[in-house]
C-alpha cells in the first residue's frame, strides 16, 4: 500500500455515463483518452468509470473541463468528471455515516460525488418526498445517500438524490464499491 505522500498528486476521476444508457466504453479506450491529456500512470477500475491518473496539474478545475472536453469530443456526448485525490476519498471512507445503519436487501448504501457542495443551510437527514431516498450527511464533495428498493430495484438514480435548488452534478457510487476504488488505487 502506498503511503499519502506518494499518491499526493494521484486522482480519482469519477465519471458519469460511463457504461449506461447504451453508451459502451472499453476500459482501454478510457485509459487512452486519459493518456492522450498527457496524464501518467492511467489505470482503471471495474468497468463504471473510475480512473486513475498522476499529474503535477494544480488546478482542479481546469484539469476537469479539459478532461470533460476530451471526453466529450472523442465520445460524442458529455461525461461529467468529478476529481478526487486518494486522500479526499480515503476522508470520505473514513467518515462513513452509513456505521449506525442496518443494512438490509431493502436498502443500498450510496455516496454522491459532488461537482459543489450542496446547498448552505442544508439539515440532514434529507428524505425524499416519495421515501425511496435519504441523504444522512454532506461534505463539500460527497454526499451519503440511503437509497430504498422498490420490489428489488432503484426507484430512483441516487445521482439525483438532491434537495430542491441544488445545481451542481453527481456521479453515485455504492459505499462497498467506494472502499474497494480507495484500495485500488493506493496500489502502486
Amino acid at each position: 500500500m502506498a503511503d499519502t505522500a506518494d499518491t499526493a498528486d494521484t486522482y480519482i476521476a469519477f465519471l458519469r455515463a460511463i457504461n449506461v444508457g447504451g453508451r459502451t466504453v472499453k476500459m482501454e479506450r478510457l485509459r487512452e483518452l486519459f493518456a492522450e491529456l498527457g496524464l501518467t500512470d492511467v489505470r482503471t477500475y471495474i468497468q463504471s468509470g473510475n480512473v486513475f491518473f498522476r499529474t503535477g496539474e494544480l488546478d482542479r478545475a481546469a484539469l476537469t473541463a479539459r478532461i470533460e472536453a476530451h471526453l466529450a469530443e472523442a465520445l460524442g456526448y458529455p461525461v461529467p468528471v468529478m476529481l478526487r485525490t486518494v486522500a479526499e476519498v480515503a476522508e470520505i471512507v473514513e467518515r462513513d455515516p452509513f456505521a449506525g445503519v442496518e443494512v438490509t436487501p431493502e436498502l443500498r448504501l450510496c455516496v454522491l460525488f459532488l461537482s459543489e457542495p450542496l446547498p448552505a443551510g442544508t439539515e440532514f437527514p434529507v428524505h425524499s418526498p416519495k421515501g425511496d431516498w435519504d441523504i444522512l450527511d454532506a461534505t463539500p464533495g460527497a454526499a451519503f445517500v440511503v437509497v430504498h428498493l422498490r420490489g428489488g430495484r432503484l426507484g430512483t438514480d441516487p445521482s439525483t438524490a438532491f434537495p430542491a435548488g441544488y445545481r451542481g452534478r453527481a456521479t453515485a457510487r455504492f459505499f462497498h464499491t467506494t472502499v474497494k476504488i480507495l484500495a485500488a488505487a493506493r496500489k502502486s
